[in-house]
């Protein structure tokens, strides 16, 4: 008798194989992200941190300062001395630096001069404000950040973070008609209240703690060294 090629072993063989094939694709999609290598910032080891103004490359005007004013606090909280944003800002200002960018190509070695600190950590907001999406509206927040040894112009760490009003919130059940009504309610809503403030606040807590693969423990940290 010759046997099917779609015999019932077969096809159970070819389940089989199918629901591994599916297993190993999410399993891959699960990695963990590449341990990141510290090297350079456990032999510099800085003490000290100057935060620049962030470059704003959204539409959004208040992404700058909306970002700057929270992203020491992760910082101070990882155990470093940060120069403080108001000194930072009048001098900058009283040496006729306005523009991020332009701060941003001031050189190393004259922000140590200027400063003391020990590294500068520069900052990008890629996105900043509450997008209407017809269907879907939120309020997002990306930035990226570099952090720079001002005594030897090497790179230390770099990362990215982003923060959204989306994260966790439920699915509309109302249908069509639900989705475009929740999603004008939550633009409005988002734009009057600044939420985008509250979310930078987030991404610069993911941007700059120590979780995943983020920046190394300060001196004034108990943790420091031990990481």
């Amino acid at each position: 008798m010759t046997t099917s090629a779609f015999s019932p072993g077969t096809a159970r063989w070819g389940r089989l194989a199918a629901t591994l094939v599916v297993v190993a694709a999410l399993s891959a999609c699960a990695t963990p992200p590449a341990a990141y290598d510290y090297t350079a910032f456990r032999q510099n080891r800085p003490v000290s941190m100057l935060v620049l103004p962030p470059v704003n490359e959204t539409p959004e005007v208040t992404a700058t300062y909306g970002v700057l004013s929270q992203v020491t606090l992760p910082l101070a909280e990882a155990g470093y001395y940060v120069v403080p944003v108001s000194l930072m800002d009048e001098t900058f200002r009283q040496n006729g630096l306005n523009n991020p960018v332009e701060i941003h190509d001031v050189s190393p070695q004259k922000l140590r001069e200027i400063f003391g600190a020990d590294a500068a950590v520069y900052i990008k907001v890629t996105q900043y404000g509450t997008g209407y999406r017809v269907i879907a509206s939120e309020t997002r927040v990306t930035a990226q950040a570099r952090i720079v040894d001002l005594r030897t112009g090497q790179l230390l760490w770099q990362g990215g973070a982003t923060a959204s009003s989306s994260e966790g919130r439920s699915s509309n059940q109302g249908g069509l008609a639900g989705l475009l009504a929740n999603a004008l309610v939550t633009q409005i809503i988002e734009t009057a209240s600044d939420t985008s403030f509250k979310y930078a606040g987030v991404a610069s807590q993911r941007l700059l703690s120590h979780r995943n693969n983020g920046v190394l423990y300060g001196p004034r940290s108990p943790n420091y060294q031990r990481d």
